[in-house]
């Protein structure tokens, strides 16, 4: 019965064993997992203007070396793609260039990350009692 004591002490046990903290919350692994993924996405979030893609010097004969230009290769929409690049743009378009890579280190970090947690919670998971209600 809804109102009888052994009702309610029994109920309250139920909300006490919810309320514990899963083995998750106190796994020292995880948590330095969560932090190191905290900071890469708050790094991610610094990150200024981007462009894909790498430089290469290219010359016009490259047998004899001579007239040599700059060139940016990347792929976008699964096409490869090269522009010629002038000698005064290259003050402008290194730091996007950086900053492109420096996102993709930070991605491929976060990726790692959160598979890392998700396993790992899947290893606790599986390792803690069944709760039984």
């Amino acid at each position: 019965m809804a109102g009888t004591p052994e009702y309610l002490a029994a109920s309250a046990g139920l909300r006490r064993r919810r309320a514990k903290a899963s083995p998750e919350m106190n796994d020292p692994q995880l948590l330095r997992w969560q932090a190191q993924l905290a900071e890469a996405k708050a790094q991610l979030a610094q990150l200024g203007p981007m462009r894909p893609g790498s430089l290469s010097r290219q010359y016009r004969d490259p047998a004899k070396k001579t007239g040599a230009f700059w060139q940016l290769s990347y792929t976008h929409d699964m096409r490869s793609r090269s522009r010629h690049i002038r000698a005064e743009e290259l003050a402008h378009l290194k730091p996007l260039l950086a900053n492109f890579k420096r996102f993709r280190q930070l991605v491929d970090r976060c990726v790692d990350l959160s598979i890392k947690l998700a396993d790992r919670q899947t290893e606790l998971r599986r390792a803690a009692p069944p709760n039984v209600t």
